[in-house]
């Protein structure tokens, strides 16, 4: 199965890795989102930062492989990850185990419309995608394998914690002579320093990025959350920048 619209308007802005697996960087915050198909379905990687956004994620990816987006596996809970959620209706839904009792409490919830609006999403547009927001129904508290059909499984693991308590990896196995690819979430960040937040665990960060290494290997294709795709030596670097920053041993 070829993508059906990678020289259209549609897959002009999806980066094509391997058979059958996308991605985009979405404008504003370069966010990374990833799109991996089978034969009976689509897993999305992340949903971008509103309503608007994660209905264009699905319309896009729809135009590119003729099929529905079935699985939605979400990396972490900040904003321009998680907020395009609920356009993504009847849709099941991964994340790290925790992340869905997280996104459930209302202090949280507020916090998240907080920081959309503080980093430039427009204020009504981030309380809807909050009002809306869809927590995970399936908790991944080791690893989990989803199978979109035709022989297509994609690994989801909870790598963290890390740069959250609620870091999620997904590891699509290569096929047709193709490199496995590793979407890393923010765990691993190419565009700029990886940003620690008050939410990041710093002293735990560098074992996630570890844990990335032994998931994917050396010959993997690693997507950052923001930024270019790298590969695994940038990635060993980052750890060991992250262990220097953080004073880990």
């Amino acid at each position: 199965m070829e993508t059906q619209g990678e020289s259209g308007a549609a897959g002009a802005h999806w980066e094509r890795l391997a058979p059958h697996v996308v991605r985009r960087r979405l404008p504003g915050w370069d966010a990374t989102v990833g799109a991996i198909a089978g034969t009976d379905g689509v897993l999305v990687v992340d949903t971008g930062s509103s309503l608007r956004e994660g209905a264009v994620i699905r319309r896009e990816v729809q135009q590119i492989f003729g099929l529905p987006v079935t699985h939605i596996a979400l990396t972490h809970p900040h904003f321009d990850h998680i907020l395009g959620t609920a356009a993504f209706s009847g849709v099941q839904v991964y994340g790290a185990v925790g992340l869905g009792e997280l996104l459930r409490h209302e202090h949280e919830r507020e916090e998240l419309r907080r920081d959309a609006v503080r980093y430039g999403v427009p204020r009504e547009a981030a309380a809807e995608a909050v009002e809306m927001l869809v927590p995970p129904q399936h908790a991944v508290s080791g690893e989990l394998t989803v199978d979109l059909g035709g022989g297509r499984r994609v690994l989801l693991a909870n790598v963290g914690p890390g740069h959250t308590a609620y870091d999620l990896a997904v590891l699509v196995p290569g096929e047709d002579g193709a490199p496995e690819v590793v979407f890393c979430g923010d765990v691993v960040e190419e565009s700029g320093e990886p940003q620690a937040g008050p939410d990041a665990l710093p002293h735990a960060w560098p074992t996630a990025v570890d844990r990335l290494l032994t998931l994917g290997g050396e010959e993997s294709v690693y997507v950052p959350g923001h930024g270019a795709v790298v590969d695994a030596a940038f990635v060993r670097r980052q750890g060991e920048a992250l262990r220097a920053r953080f004073g880990v041993s």
